[in-house]
């Protein structure tokens, strides 16, 4: 066999085969065996008709295309062996001559994985907004645990208050008619926290139990019914019970409930330790994110168009699915959205995605770094836990979907990667406000691909996701 590689502009390479004919007559017949084997043929036992016969009955060209798709895949992985290639997809074919008295001849065309010309790494010096904890978050979350364990009391002897929680009947109607999912009996709603039309809880308040009254709201302008949007709206209602909350004082007592404390004390230090370490975490976050950032903004690499088209028609199938779990329509989200916009979102979410990839896998060469057998089991462990299975499960399950597992694998070293990169850099901690100036000069001097925020929403995608890798 003879075998010519060529490599072009734009990360192509072309592959030329030239198989002879001795070779391709091996291959035809075994294919018409291959095929006679699984041919039901009137007059003769299965894999006993004759070549004649299986070529009249499936066909010459069947029979080739057999052949070829069994010779083809081996073929082709010897060549990209044997010249070190690194493609990114398969080889698609250009041209094709089957004959079996000159032989195979093929013509190819592979794409090659682009190259990240990478910023100096070894004196990353980065600013990062810092964050810090609110001066009342300690204040608020105490009052969030109190809030936790408050009571509901009957209330009979007095209107009803803004903080109060209220049972009752209502029915809607706009312009007589009535509202379709207007109407509810014994509604349970809290009066100081409701998503209901601006201003209905508030005219429930100051009314008794078993009063019926009326009350008048306006729907938003831009409320998603646009059959209702904008229009005046009576509510007939009638309140069938009011409760007060009951909030326990924050006492010794109150603590033994929350926790293992003996104290109000012991709770307290115990709230402020899980708010430094959020705090904590939050700043790693942001130097992680730095880091990513910087990269994207400071290396080089040009991806293919063709890699891009890919990687977002993969993008449009994952928005879709998520779309259809929270029981959404992709042919509304497109509506409002617009059809070429959210195309060129997933474009250029692609494009972010295929960049950072190939700039981890740049850094990952040039600093020797892969993922071992430790961190690869310690990652299942970690997996195995969260889902509460058993972690044989979840090596069974990596075991036959290989994709998964490299998922998994590229997912570690990514972490691994970013981890390297934040331990060596020199991070300086600057007020939020100044980092969000700077971003908003960069962004309006620059010509910035669209990040399509509603598809990465969509999507709920990170730069570089380690831990919630789906099996």
């Amino acid at each position: 066999m003879k075998v010519e590689v060529l490599k072009e502009e734009q990360n192509l390479a072309k592959i030329n085969l030239e198989i002879p004919a001795e070779q391709a007559n091996q291959e035809y017949n075994k294919a018409w065996k291959r095929l006679g084997q699984r041919l039901n043929i009137p007059g003769f036992r299965r894999g006993k008709a004759p070549r004649s016969i299986v070529e009249k009955t499936v066909g010459v060209e069947r029979i080739k295309q057999e052949a070829m798709d069994r010779l083809f895949p081996h073929l082709f992985a010897d060549a990209i062996s044997e010249h070190q290639l690194d493609i990114v997809a398969p080889p698609q074919i250009d041209n094709l001559k089957f004959d079996l008295g000159e032989g195979i001849a093929v013509k190819a065309t592979v794409e090659l994985r682009p190259e990240a010309q990478l910023p100096d790494l070894t004196t990353l010096k980065l600013d990062v907004p810092e964050y810090k904890l609110p001066e009342d978050a300690e204040e608020k979350e105490l009052a969030s645990i109190v809030e936790r364990l408050t009571t509901l009391e009957s209330v009979v002897d007095r209107p009803s208050e803004k903080t109060d929680i209220v049972n009752i009947d209502f029915n809607g109607s706009v312009n007589g008619e009535p509202i379709k999912g207007g109407s509810a009996k014994n509604y349970r709603l809290d009066l100081g926290e409701n998503n209901f039309i601006e201003g209905f809880a508030d005219q429930l308040v100051g009314h008794k139990i078993a009063e019926e009254f009326s009350i008048n709201v306006t729907f938003p302008e831009n409320y998603h019914d646009a059959l209702l949007a904008g229009k005046p709206a009576e509510f007939k209602v009638k309140i069938n019970d009011i409760s007060k909350k009951v909030v326990p004082d924050l006492t010794d007592d109150v603590a033994k409930k929350v926790g293992p404390f003996e104290t109000v004390d012991q709770m307290k230090d115990e709230v402020r330790n899980l708010l430094k370490q959020s705090e904590d975490q939050e700043n790693t976050f942001r130097k992680q994110k730095a880091v990513v950032d910087y990269l994207l903004e400071k290396s080089s690499v040009e991806v293919p168009e063709s890699m891009v088209n890919r990687e977002a028609k993969l993008l449009m199938d994952e928005v879709q699915q998520r779309l259809k779990s929270q029981g959404l329509s992709w042919e509304k989200f497109l509506d409002s959205e617009g059809h070429e916009s959210t195309w060129d979102n997933l474009r250029g979410e692609a494009n972010k995605r295929i960049k950072t990839s190939l700039i981890f896998g740049a850094i990952a060469k040039q600093e020797g770094m892969q993922v071992n057998e430790n961190e690869f089991s310690a990652m299942v462990s970690q997996m195995a836990a969260m889902r509460g299975i058993d972690e044989k499960q979840v090596m069974r399950q990596l075991g036959n979907n290989f994709a998964a597992a490299q998922a998994l694998s590229d997912q570690i070293l990514s972490q691994k990667i970013v981890d390297y990169l934040v331990e060596r850099a020199e991070f300086t901690y600057v007020p939020e406000e100044q980092v969000e100036q700077q971003k908003a000069a960069s962004d309006a001097s620059a010509k910035k691909t669209p990040e399509g925020t509603e598809v990465a929403a969509a999507i709920e995608g990170e730069e570089f996701d380690v831990l919630d890798a789906e099996v």
